[in-house]
């Protein structure tokens, strides 16, 4: 990939997993590179490891807890005051499989965290992305999804998956609202003239500690098999790199990538309908203007 000096990227999640290993690699094309996360004990480490490793100052980590829609704002207000363009967002961070709990706003902790702290996020970081995209050198999202995505259904009834708690369901579901959110958004961006893609990546299967709160015996396949049946953490971060920095994705938006390469996502995702109710849905959730 062509180096990226004068790029800013944030990566959501970037202390650990995919998020630390798209940090590195974004760090390692020159990018100036700001670590979202809520894990402070880990941050300076991670952030001078990052430095030692890419030869890059321009690493800094900023606490945003994406469980909370009070965090996530003044994280972008404290992000705003540096003054800063913004080129690449990638949307990495996430929970897995967790027992039933809510976030400090009492939203599911899959459908709050996953996708609501995430579409809250960007949008109050649009008008950055818009003012530091230009013809040829688009600003981009990047969300990153899963195939979980292709099992889940969204209850535009019950998103908090009260009646009927599955861990399974209500992470397949989060990542399905993701899809759909980066089709939608890519729409309004696209509709508004703006120099900014949205698109949407897979990693695949990735040997992270997200398989901590799986069933037993999936984390015993993990440990055992996992050289052969999962990717690395750096092998993972790969398609979320490559739509963040690749010259073949300027001006391209609206793409399901696995694998580097465009993929069909759920039938169901392209339903403009249901991507604009789940977005009028998502607005009032989060507290922010919707402009559809």
């Amino acid at each position: 990939f062509p180096p990226q000096p004068d790029r800013v990227a944030i990566v959501t999640g970037g202390t650990d997993g995919i998020g630390y290993a798209t940090a590195k690699r974004l760090a390692r094309l020159g990018m100036h590179v700001i670590i979202a996360g809520n894990n402070e004990s880990k941050a300076e480490d991670v952030v001078s490891n990052i430095k030692e490793e890419t030869l890059n100052p321009r690493v800094e980590f900023l606490y945003c807890d994406l469980a909370s829609l009070t965090s996530i704002r003044q994280f972008v207000e404290k992000f705003k005051m540096k003054k800063l363009p913004l080129h690449v967002l990638v949307n990495n961070a996430g929970v897995m499989m967790v027992p039933e709990r809510k976030t400090q706003d009492g939203f599911e902790e899959h459908f709050g965290l996953n996708y609501l702290g995430h579409f809250l996020l960007t949008n109050l970081l649009l008008d950055t992305l818009r003012a530091s995209g230009s013809p040829g050198r688009s600003a981009r999202v990047v969300t990153v999804s899963s195939a979980t995505h292709y099992v889940g259904e969204l209850n535009m009834d019950d998103l908090q998956s009260r009646k009927c708690y599955s861990p399974h369901g209500a992470y397949a579901q989060s990542k399905l609202a993701l899809v759909l959110f980066s089709y939608h958004l890519q729409r309004l961006l696209a509709a508004g003239g703006s120099h900014v893609t949205a698109n949407v990546v897979d990693p695949g299967v990735v040997n992270t500690e997200l398989y901590r709160h799986v069933f037993w015996g999936t984390r015993l396949v993990q440990k055992v098999f996992s050289w052969l049946l999962f990717k690395t953490p750096d092998e993972g971060a790969w398609t979320s790199v490559y739509a963040a920095v690749t010259p073949e994705l300027e001006g391209v938006g609206g793409r399901y990538l696995y694998n580097e390469k465009e993929t069909t996502s759920l039938k169901v995702t392209y339903n403009q309908k249901l991507q604009q109710q789940l977005w009028a849905t998502s607005c009032q959730m989060a507290g922010v203007l919707n402009v559809t």
